[in-house]
This record gives C-alpha cells, sequence and structure tokens, in this order.
C-alpha cells in the first residue's frame, strides 16, 4: 500500500483538488470502466464555511478530474446525521447544483435497502448502494468530535449505514462498530479537506483555516496524521487502535510530501472564538497558518489536561523571529535562535503538546 500522505496548501479548493489528483497521478489507481462512488461528509445542512462540512469544491475538483480521464460512471453518496435531512443538506452545502452541473447522482443512503454484512463474526447493517461501487473515494472534513475526539476517514464511513444502525453504533460505543464497517467497506482513497474544518465540534461553528488538502490511500495512516494534526496520539482514539488490529491500515510509517510548501499560506483567521481564546498566550508574528493553527490545536489539548493555566511565557511562532532570541516559548523552526524553541516547519501538535508539558 502506498504511505504516501500528499499535502496541497492554498484557498481554491477545486483547482487545488484537480492539482493533487494529477501530482499523484490517481488515474492509475482506478480500474477502466469503473463505477466510482464520492462519500463526502455533509452531516448537517449547514454550508462548508461552518467547518461542519465537505467543501464542495473539493469533489467539483474530483469530478472535473475523472472525467478528464474517461470516468463517467460517478455518484455521490451520503447519509447525514440522525434527524437529519440528506436532501436538505446536498441543497444547502451545494450538491444538488453539482449533480446537476455535471450529471452525477445524489444517493441519500437514508432511503437504500439494507445488506446485512458479517465481518470476521460482528454484524453490521449497511446500505445496499455501497457494494455496487468498483472505487470509493473518501472525502472527510478533518474535525473535532465531542465523543471520539476526532472524526476523518474512517469515521466518516457511518454515513453508508442505515439510522437505525447509527443508533446501534452508539449504543456500542461507537468505536468497535467504525472500526469493523470500514473492513466491511473498502476505501480505495481518501481526500482530506481541511481548508477551515471546526477542530473542536462536529457540527461546526468555530472553523479556523488550515488551508490545506491532504490525499492518501489508507484510511488508518490518514486518520493517525489527523490525529496528530489535532494534538492527539493516534492511540488516544480507539477505534484508530482498533482499525490497525483489524488490519485495515497502519498507524505509523507515513512520509508526508508537500507539493507546494513554498505557498504555505499566511496567518490564520481570528475569526474562530477558539483562536481568540488561546491568542493571549501567543506572540505571533507572520506565522503560517499550519503552524499557528497546530499551535492552537495543541493548546486546546493542554487545557483539555490542565495545563494551559501553568504557562507563563508567551509562545512566541512566526517568520517574524527568524535570527532573534526573545525571552519565550518559540515554536516552529523560525525561532532556533531561542534558548528554549522546538524546530519543525510546522511542528506537529503532538509534539508541541509534549514540548510544552516538559517546559512548564
Amino acid at each position: 500500500m502506498n504511505n504516501n500522505i500528499y499535502i496541497i496548501y492554498g484557498k481554491d479548493a477545486k483547482s487545488m483538488t484537480k492539482d493533487l489528483l494529477k501530482y499523484v497521478d490517481v488515474n492509475k489507481y482506478i480500474p477502466r470502466n469503473s463505477k466510482i462512488a464520492i462519500k463526502p461528509n455533509l452531516v448537517v445542512a449547514k454550508p462548508y464555511t461552518s467547518g461542519a462540512t465537505t467543501n464542495p469544491q473539493i469533489v467539483e475538483g474530483i469530478i472535473e478530474y475523472l472525467k478528464e480521464n474517461g470516468h463517467d460512471n460517478i455518484t455521490i453518496l451520503e447519509g447525514a446525521w440522525l434527524g437529519a435531512s440528506t436532501k436538505r443538506a446536498f441543497e444547502v452545502c451545494g450538491y444538488s447544483e453539482i449533480s446537476k452541473k455535471y450529471g452525477v447522482k445524489l444517493i441519500d443512503t437514508k432511503d437504500d435497502q439494507v445488506k446485512k454484512v458479517n465481518v470476521d463474526g460482528y454484524e453490521l447493517n449497511v446500505c445496499k448502494s455501497v457494494f455496487e461501487y468498483d472505487y470509493l473515494i473518501n472525502v472527510p472534513l478533518l474535525k473535532g468530535h465531542c465523543q471520539t475526539k476526532l472524526t476523518c476517514a474512517l469515521k466518516n464511513l457511518k454515513g453508508l449505514i442505515p439510522d437505525s444502525e447509527k443508533r446501534r453504533f452508539h449504543t456500542l460505543g461507537l468505536h468497535k462498530p467504525i472500526a469493523y464497517l470500514n473492513k466491511a467497506i473498502k476505501t480505495h482513497l481518501i481526500i482530506v479537506d481541511s481548508l477551515m474544518p471546526d477542530p473542536d465540534f462536529e457540527e461546526g461553528g468555530n472553523p479556523v483555516e488550515k488551508d490545506f488538502i491532504a490525499l492518501g490511500f489508507d484510511p488508518v495512516l490518514i486518520d493517525s496524521f489527523a490525529a496528530e494534526n489535532l494534538g492527539y496520539n493516534p492511540y488516544d482514539i480507539e477505534y484508530i487502535k482498533l482499525a490497525e488490529k483489524l488490519g485495515i491500515g497502519k498507524t505509523t510509517g507515513y512520509n508526508l510530501i508537500e507539493i507546494n510548501p513554498e505557498k504555505k499560506p499566511r496567518l490564520a483567521s481570528r475569526k474562530s472564538s477558539i483562536v481568540g481564546k488561546y491568542a493571549k498566550y501567543i506572540d505571533e508574528r507572520d506565522a503560517c497558518s499550519v503552524c499557528y493553527a497546530n499551535l492552537i490545536s495543541a493548546l486546546m489539548r493542554l487545557d483539555e489536561e490542565g495545563y494551559l493555566r501553568k504557562i507563563e511565557k508567551k509562545l512566541c511562532i512566526g517568520q517574524g523571529f527568524k535570527g532573534k532570541g526573545i525571552d519565550g516559548i518559540g515554536i516552529g523552526s523560525c525561532t532556533k535562535n531561542f534558548d528554549i524553541s522546538i524546530s519543525g516547519c510546522p511542528p506537529k501538535s503532538t509534539e508541541i503538546v509534549q514540548f510544552i508539558k516538559s517546559k512548564i
């Protein structure tokens, strides 16, 4: 399996997606005449700017790339969460317009028939139409979740089970059935939306601009990368650990390939109340948004664990600190002249968490 995770930076979601797919030459992985399903995250009827749903321009980029390479049998599959209307989500999130523009089908899995699946003795009810496709493209949003801490590639497949099974998943504790669901359903390609997700809550409301899209082939590896991006160790997320034990993928060993590192965007938006809450701990000078967002995620984790109030020195971050040695805690390679600093461009959120804990 390809262990690379490819990253592209910017704000133009459609062109970024197409550039990413071309760079990786994804067409060589897709068999001719494949029936292709695209699975975004449309958990609620909220636009992507809320930080809750997959940016529709990413899906547009995927569809255009597929059609340019001779693939015309394309369907978008999704089922919103319990109590929410998928059809309304299709409309509000821009997917009804995509369907008309490109002539792709929309399937609301809430209307689907159910197929019983036995995975190593573990029984699941899965929407029948899922098994009619040859190639599944999973397009999750890298965001936080109030129960599982993280939702990305593995958990995104919950939209492919009926509402009754979603209820049952919650009675089973979510983690184990999510892991087994990913053994029942093969994901062939993952394209992760991390342009402006909510790092704290699956329903959105506090998006943070991270301005990147990631691509990979191993959903466990992708979710391990996602966990680290939000400041967690992958083994902090039980379903990642279980999925690895089931042989779905690996938690370690990915190679991060930045396609356009010179285009790492500038400072993250200050509109989010999450960013505002933690900004008082930070001295920022021309920081790139990914580095800054990783620091915000790290501070969220430190806050959860009770360490935030122990931080007495400013956390200094950004290109404005190059060549300087200010009395503070340096975050990232731009602060390498500080007496106390962590390297990395950007450093992982998990690394920042452990580093700050060791210095306070």
